[in-house]
């Protein structure tokens, strides 16, 4: 489902996630200061990882590139509920983990934080929801909606109140199970960031299936560029955005963009069982991937009111929302990353 397309001299990522776009236009000019461009793309975490860098040296520059996909494994390991050996899905299958991981333990604290904000718009035990609807439009399935009671039922098993951490034990009520997927890849882009800082690296980028962070700018003083793909024209943008040392993400249903009938979004409200439409998309900036990763898909949980209004009381995160009648509204302080480019 996602994409990507690096084209020489000006390099241009085309990325396509949630049904939303976004591109980084990497190189404007030729490398200057002895600094050359370094990009790898990768399958991982079923996504793409691009990870891209400047370095004056080659052998350097992969060896920090190996090691910072390596961590992102490492991180998918623990995190992935479709691995049967990973530490999410041993919770999910015991509801409860003695010993885990201090990545998982971080992750699902900051998961409780997400949802406590949020008042439950964000919840990472929201699994069996998402497996009754799979189970309707699988083969076997009635190919038709859950009934009101089975959803009823089901979220009686759906309640981030109902999970406890205790040192490195995590422990859930039985029946519970947790999906990650709206946060452990904002967290894998953070901590391979983390690997190039510790090798030196000062200009570089790390994007996962659309979920990047961009740190320092490119030899010539020039920032990162990040485009939010118009859905409406191809290789038109709702807006182009520069950033430095920060993250962007966007969650999204941009199949509303072009059928009212596009009604079910992968994205459901942990509070009702259902998906949610009143948004098209919601991209966020933030300072690191985890939290523009979690408060994108919280704003589109959210819809337009209550989202903005969790984004302004919120420093130094910003947030530009479509809604399902094609309107863009930006918070407060959006305008300051936006620019514009020749197309």
């Amino acid at each position: 489902m996602d994409k990507k397309t690096v084209l020489l001299l000006v390099l241009i990522v085309i990325v396509t996630v949630s049904f939303s776009a976004l591109y980084e236009e990497q190189e404007s000019s030729f490398p200057t200061q002895n600094e050359i461009f370094n990009t790898d793309v990768r399958s991982i975490m079923d996504t793409t990882v691009t990870i891209s860098i400047y370095d004056s040296d080659g052998e350097h520059a992969g060896q920090s590139i190996d090691k910072a996909f390596e961590r992102i494994g490492n991180v998918d390991g623990i995190m992935s509920t479709y691995k049967n050996e990973s530490q999410a899905s041993a919770l999910n299958e015991q509801s409860k983990i003695e010993g885990a991981s201090p990545d998982l333990i971080y992750v699902v604290e900051r998961s409780l934080y997400y949802s406590e904000i949020s008042n439950g718009a964000f919840d990472i035990t929201i699994m069996p929801i998402l497996d009754l609807w799979a189970s309707k439009f699988s083969p076997g399935g009635t190919y038709q909606p859950p009934t009101q009671e089975e959803i009823d039922i089901t979220l009686e098993l759906v309640d981030y109140r109902m999970i406890t951490i205790e040192g490195d034990n995590i422990y859930m009520e039985p029946g519970m199970k947790i999906a990650l997927g709206g946060i452990a890849k904002g967290y894998a882009v953070d901590q391979a960031i983390e690997v190039l800082l510790s090798e030196g690296i000062t200009s570089c980028f790390v994007d996962a299936g659309g979920d990047g962070r961009y740190i320092g700018t490119k030899p010539d003083g020039s920032q990162w560029t990040v485009g939010l793909q118009n859905p409406d024209k191809q290789g038109d943008f709702i807006t182009v955005m520069q950033l430095e040392d920060m993250a962007v993400a966007t969650s999204g249903n941009y199949e509303r963009y072009f059928s009212d009938a596009a009604k079910v979004s992968h994205i459901s409200d942990p509070r009702t069982g259902y998906s949610v439409n009143e948004l098209i998309s919601a991209t966020v900036i933030a300072g690191n991937t985890m939290d523009a990763d979690a408060l994108a898909t919280t704003v589109f949980v959210l819809g337009e009111e209550e989202g903005m209004q969790l984004i302004e009381s919120l420093e130094g995160v910003e947030c530009l929302i479509i809604t399902s009648d094609k309107r863009i509204i930006r918070s407060e302080g959006f305008a300051e990353y936006e620019t514009t480019i020749e197309q």
